[in-house]
């Protein structure tokens, strides 16, 4: 359908499977299945590849000191099962964890941290089916960041559930810090920078 973006198979209560997927187009926009349902962003704007370069070279440095696993940014696919494939703005893996989810492809299993930079377009999946998604498979750690008010909300693991999240706002000179890198520390400052 031109103009939006949530496509649904021929209108119909049809589930899209991986092998739908691997025959979308190639047309530079960011393609993923929720349960079944095709999901079409165009690809993101200026501030959004600014912040999401900053993220990835602030945890890609930090690896560097300390190689205990490794980042990932889009586009690349985390296919989760048949009917679940996406595309994060960046993810983490732990060396143990990547040993068993790679492959030459694309990651086929559960990353310990998924990074999502919202949009107007994309805010609402990205509160909703997303995280619920992130949370059913199985997600460590789940951050939203938030461009319109400089902000990033962090969703963490106990048991089965993502608790409440932590607000981080740049304004109140908050700090990005994660139990799954330890040491590492993102200042909100440096990542919203023009």
């Amino acid at each position: 359908m031109a103009g939006s973006d949530r496509v649904r198979a021929a209108g119909s209560a049809v589930k899209l499977t991986y092998d739908d997927f691997v025959h979308f187009p190639d047309d530079g926009k960011r393609h993923e299945l929720i349960d079944g349902e095709h999901h079409v962003t165009p690809s993101p704007n200026t501030r959004h590849q600014r912040i999401s370069a900053k993220l990835l070279v602030s945890i890609g440095a930090w690896l560097v000191d300390h190689p205990i696993g490794q980042v990932f940014h889009a586009p690349y696919d985390v296919v989760f099962s048949d009917i679940d494939v996406v595309e994060p703005d960046l993810l983490y893996l732990s060396n143990g964890r990547a040993a068993q989810v790679l492959t030459p492809v694309h990651a086929r299993g559960v990353p310990e941290l998924v990074i999502e930079i919202g949009s107007k377009r994309t805010r609402r999946r990205d509160e909703t089916s997303k995280r619920r998604l992130y949370e059913r498979v199985g997600v460590s750690e789940y951050w939203i960041v938030d461009p319109e008010i400089d902000a990033v909300r962090v969703f963490r693991r106990e048991g089965d559930r993502f608790v409440r999240p932590l607000e981080l706002a740049r304004e109140a000179g908050d700090v990005l810090t994660t139990p799954l890198l330890p040491g590492l520390e993102i200042p909100l400052a440096r990542v919203f920078a023009a």
